[in-house]
């Protein structure tokens, strides 16, 4: 928890379903591969749930097996290749990320991406939503060793925006967010807009704050870190 007068070094955010809304493209992608091979479209609130759960979890989820069925694997593949082509038609930031970005510049305070989303997939996504060359660090699993809920990515984000972990903020949507940015140091808050599944309990992530919106974000630093 920040101290008073503590200022605010830098904010750190996970990508699908706290800084970006990915799951319409998600939808059509899946529903695209089930359409493939001869089955029904899936409701689009039960992936909803999944995204932030990786391609294996949306595709178990969509063709109902186990993940360690053997159709997982080549499913899984054709799930990435068909979403490379399609992966910045209807996604766009969640209402108030724009925003709490520009005032998070104005304020001269980086800003940064820490995701388990591989970089192939991360990189054209913010190349194509002109986010990229915004971001002051950009972290992806292919640049650690260990990935979230270990906190090795957000201390390398930490390290390249020059900034103390004890100063500055993560923002997800998963318990592996929180869990990552509690053990690295930092100020953590759950975006409760997120992509949360129905046996998950926020309350059990025991992050420092909620938000239900993403447009409540900057008025909860403003209040954290006396800034206007």
């Amino acid at each position: 928890m920040p101290q008073p007068d503590t200022p605010l070094q830098a904010v750190l955010f996970d990508l699908d379903g706290t800084l970006l809304d990915t799951a319409p493209d998600f939808i059509w992608v899946i529903n695209r591969l089930l359409a493939e091979e001869q089955h029904s479209a899936l409701d689009f609130a039960a992936l909803r749930q999944q995204v932030s759960n990786g391609a294996t979890a949306m595709v178990c989820t969509a063709f109902n097996l186990p993940e360690q069925h053997p159709r997982v694997t080549p499913l899984r593949q054709r799930f990435l290749d068909i979403y490379l082509e399609h992966l910045a038609i209807k996604t766009e930031p969640f209402a108030g990320i724009m925003p709490l970005l520009n005032w998070l510049e104005h304020c001269a305070i980086p800003w940064g991406i820490v995701t388990n989303k591989p970089e192939l997939y991360t990189h054209k996504l913010l190349q194509r939503l002109d986010l990229h060359h915004r971001a002051g660090s950009i972290i992806c699993p292919e640049q650690v060793q260990q990935r979230k809920p270990h906190p090795e990515s957000i201390w390398l984000a930490c390290k390249e925006l020059d900034c103390t972990p004890e100063n500055s903020v993560y923002i997800g949507d998963h318990i592996r967010d929180i869990d990552a940015g509690r053990r690295a140091g930092l100020t953590t808050i759950a975006a409760l807009y997120g992509y949360i599944g129905p046996d998950e309990n926020p309350c059990d992530w025991h992050s420092d704050h909620n938000v239900d919106h993403a447009d409540a974000i900057k008025p909860l630093l403003q209040s954290l870190y006396r800034l206007s």
